[in-house]
């Protein structure tokens, strides 16, 4: 799996929810730079952390999966 492709759709989901990397970060309750490392594809999103981002992002965790990867 690579955590790029995770890391590109959080990053546009929550700019396309109007989201900055702070608000995000903390409405899910993690630190701006673990979001910012998923980001950046150098940390693979926990299960908690994805379900934490759908919900917030008002989105499904399926919406979030990239085409053609599994789930975390």
């Amino acid at each position: 799996m690579e955590t790029d492709k995770w890391g590109r759709r959080i990053r546009a989901f929550r700019k396309l929810k109007g989201y900055t990397q702070e608000g995000l970060a903390k409405d899910i309750g993690i630190s701006v730079s673990v979001l910012g490392e998923i980001e950046r594809g150098t940390r693979l999103p926990s299960e908690d952390v994805l379900l934490n981002i759908s919900s917030v992002l008002g989105i499904t965790k399926a919406e979030l999966t990239p085409p053609g990867e599994e789930s975390v």
